[in-house]
């Protein structure tokens, strides 16, 4: 156990694990569903590493099956795991930085932009505040309108807007509805409070507290910030877009709305594609085009150190300024007039290709595992799994044993793999005193 700590590396897939063991004991008990019966053990494990992983992917009726005592449990396992892996992240980071040199430290405390190495304490207080204060917009936003407008008992609107609060902050994507927010799709007093705490949470708390401090000179954020930032708006433009070119006409989908509430259900759906599991249409109702942008939205993410799953926005806009600087024959790689380490490079392709054989491989196995399945139908669950997004096309309820718990594998890694796999290269990066003659073999 003293060589386990050590090693935050080792120790934070370790404390996801035991707090998912946990929850898959108490959501077994009895008083935990509406009918008092056993929870299979493998419902409990998907539905708690669901919850633990923030993905909302479930393989039964949330709302029906669970009573008061499994929903709080959800809520509860949700939001240990949004904060526990943003917090998680963080001392891992400054964990890494204290092992690096000198000059590697400076590098990741000029990349943070906010905190000293040392200074944990202010910046969990900060994390726990962001999420408490988002939250609490959301329920007292949410409340109001149940309770007004729905004419819900306050007790039960209070109930359901916590829920759903948590649940949009941490990107979890459970709802207290079977058609989970479908019924509120034109309601902006809804939809708008819980898509941008969406939005926010997936943002990253290092990128929202340096482009807060620096709201008047963007010019001066760090290339991290940058990149997620205007990632995250250019990735909201283009899947907005995208919805509304696609699905304008569709009767299963936008064609049923009038103009400007098609902008508002775009919008809303859009900013839940990107990890967030909540949906505001018929997903199965989705035409062929969109799939490859839902599924492509979903494999990007949001930003790093979030409550977000996928490759991360920073990870892919950085990959996209290498090929840009490549097919332009530049020596270097520059965003913002700041060069971009070779490091950092190297690690954003490992990150994506290990995340692409990942997707390849979990798409594969549950086609094996389950017979019928639709090759679109297993990447569109797959990729939802391993990126922590949670929409379903309706697949994973009616799995057999085998192919939930392959989804079960996924969102676990899909949490931890990511934040691991980055501590690692960066505990393990080493500088050799000696460098071999170089070759340049023949690329395509």
């Amino acid at each position: 156990m003293r060589r386990l700590l050590r090693h935050p590396v080792r120790l934070v897939p370790f404390g996801f694990l035991v707090t998912i063991l946990l929850g898959t004991g108490l959501l077994m008990l009895p008083w935990a569903t509406s009918e008092h019966q056993h929870t299979p053990f493998l419902t409990a494990l998907f539905t708690a590493t669901s919850a633990v992983s923030v993905t909302g992917m479930s393989v039964v009726d949330t709302p029906n099956y669970w009573n008061e005592f499994g929903l709080l449990m959800i809520t509860v396992l949700t939001q240990v795991g949004g904060i526990g892996i943003v917090t998680g992240a963080t001392l891992v980071i400054l964990v890494v930085a204290r092992r690096l040199g000198l000059r590697s430290r400076l590098l990741v405390q000029a990349e943070t932009a906010e905190f000293g190495i040392g200074d944990v304490r202010r910046l969990l207080l900060r994390i726990a505040g962001l999420a408490l204060v988002c939250e609490s917009i959301i329920t007292v936003v949410m409340t109001a309108r149940l309770w007004l407008a729905y004419d819900y008992p306050f007790a039960r609107a209070l109930w359901i807007s916590v829920f759903h609060a948590v649940q949009a902050f941490n990107n979890g994507g459970f709802a207290l509805y079977s058609e989970s927010l479908i019924g509120f799709s034109t309601d902006a007093w809804i939809i708008l409070p819980l898509a941008i705490g969406t939005v926010i949470g997936g943002l990253g708390f290092p990128a929202l507290f340096e482009a807060a401090r620096e709201w008047r000179g963007p010019s001066r954020w760090a290339v991290a910030t940058k990149l997620t930032v205007w990632g995250s708006v250019a990735l909201l433009v283009a899947g907005f877009l995208g919805m509304l070119a696609v699905e304008w006409a569709n009767p299963r989908t936008l064609g049923i709305y009038a103009w400007h509430d098609k902008l508002l259900v775009a919008f809303a759906q859009d900013a839940f594609i990107r990890t967030g599991g909540f949906n505001v249409v018929d997903v199965e109702g989705l035409e062929e085009e969109s799939y490859p942008l839902v599924i492509a939205l979903m494999f990007i993410g949001g930003g790093s150190a979030s409550t977000a799953g996928g490759i991360k926005v920073t990870t892919f806009f950085l990959l996209a300024f290498v090929i840009w600087a490549e097919l332009r024959g530049e020596p270097d790689v520059t965003v913002g007039h700041r060069r971009v380490a070779t490091a950092s490079q190297r690690q954003a392709i490992t990150v994506a290709l290990l995340s692409v054989a990942l997707v390849a491989g979990g798409t594969v196995a549950l086609i094996l595992l389950t017979e019928g399945i639709p090759l679109y139908a297993a990447l569109f669950e797959v990729t939802s799994a391993l990126t922590t997004t949670g929409l379903s096309v309706g697949v994973a309820a009616n799995l057999p044993e085998p192919g939930q718990f392959a989804l079960i594998v996924l969102m676990f890694v899909g949490r931890i793999g990511p934040l691991t796999l980055g501590s690692a290269i960066a505990l393990n990066t080493r500088r050799r005193l000696y460098r071999y003659p170089e070759e340049q073999p023949i690329v395509g």
